[in-house]
């Protein structure tokens, strides 16, 4: 069985650029509008650290927006994942442009106590946009994908009660900041793990559901809608070093393309997703959840998103959230085939 789960990080660009109603407010608004109408729905990676620093210190007019839309996603049923860039935290607002602290860019190599507080803050400030004092995020996706070294984040988020991460993405490699996923590649769908996100554990406390990735020749990744799209990122690291880091990245004969339905056309979207139809044809006793990511600030291609919705209509797809997933994972009790790679 295909259970799909469409994922949104809900943020402006990683280095304080950009505008929350052009890149948050106006694309998800758009997107749920879609989803609606299907009667469906995503889920909704908030990135808490972000939005609580603008909303303090009043530097975007929209904020007033965001905090009723991220309301209404939840008084909607949606999902909302936490989402965490902690180089919020410790930023300045200069001369009109944020000033983020990039000593704490990677979450996981932050001292234990830094670890909890930023954690406890940033719940706490998704119970205030939700409006539901009890509220506990079911899943967590780490800023820019880094869940390395895992144990004392893993930790945090088991003692707040996340159950589920997606911040993997199998075969995902940033030097820079030492993030190797790599060997989760010889993972099914999903495994459980307790210490480190790359080493499944039959007893572990978090699930992880990574975001679907296949692994191409470099050069498949060079349509022209995903490399404007990655220009505009890439235009926006913090530094020279930084983009030249990402770059390296690249310098394989085979890299991971992420199932992004903002980045792919619909002929990659419906390439990747069929081969799972064809072998789920083959074999539907396998659960097979498909993680696909999107971000706001990249989401203005709707057409191909609806007509990617249809798809998977036509083809008897579920579309779900990770509530689903879990509940699924616990009823079969077993450890996932291998997937894909």
């Amino acid at each position: 069985m295909i259970n799909l789960i469409f994922t949104i990080d809900y943020e402006i660009f990683g280095n304080g650029e950009g505008s929350l109603a052009e890149l948050v407010h106006g694309p998800a608004g758009r997107l749920k509008a879609i989803f609606d109408r299907r009667n469906v729905q995503f889920v909704v990676f908030v990135e808490a650290a972000e939005l609580e620093m603008i909303d303090s210190h009043g530097t975007d007019d929209a904020i007033g927006l965001v905090r009723h839309q991220v309301r209404d996603f939840y008084r909607s049923g949606y999902e909302i994942g936490l989402h965490l860039h902690p180089q919020w935290y410790n930023g300045r607002y200069e001369n009109g442009r944020w000033l983020l602290d990039y000593g704490e860019y990677n979450l996981c190599t932050q001292p234990q106590e830094r670890i909890v507080q930023i954690v406890h803050r940033a719940i706490r400030y998704l119970r205030d946009l939700s409006g539901a004092p009890d509220f506990t995020p079911l899943s967590f996706r780490a800023g820019n994908w880094l869940f390395q070294p895992s144990r004392s984040l893993a930790q945090v988020l088991i003692e707040q009660g996340i159950r589920v991460d997606s911040s993997v993405f199998k075969g995902g490699l940033q030097h820079q900041h030492g993030m190797d996923y790599r060997p989760a590649l010889k993972h099914g769908y999903y495994w459980s793990f307790t210490d480190d996100v790359n080493i499944a554990s039959p007893a572990g406390r978090l699930t992880e559901f990574p975001t679907y990735t296949r692994m191409v020749p470099t050069w498949r990744l060079l349509s022209a809608k995903r490399v404007s799209l990655q220009r505009s990122s890439l235009a926006r690291s913090p530094s020279l070093k930084s983009r030249l880091s990402r770059l390296q990245d690249f310098l394989h004969l085979k890299h991971p393309m992420k199932l992004d339905f903002c980045r792919m056309t619909m002929e990659e979207l419906t390439n990747m997703v069929g081969d799972e139809i064809k072998k789920d044809r083959e074999d539907p006793a396998v659960y097979r959840p498909i993680i696909a990511i999107g971000h706001t600030k990249d989401l203005i291609d709707f057409g191909t998103v609806e007509a990617f919705l249809d798809y998977l209509h036509g083809n008897g797809i579920r579309i779900s959230a990770f509530d689903e997933a879990v509940r699924n994972v616990h009823n079969l009790g077993s450890s996932p085939e291998k997937g894909p790679s």
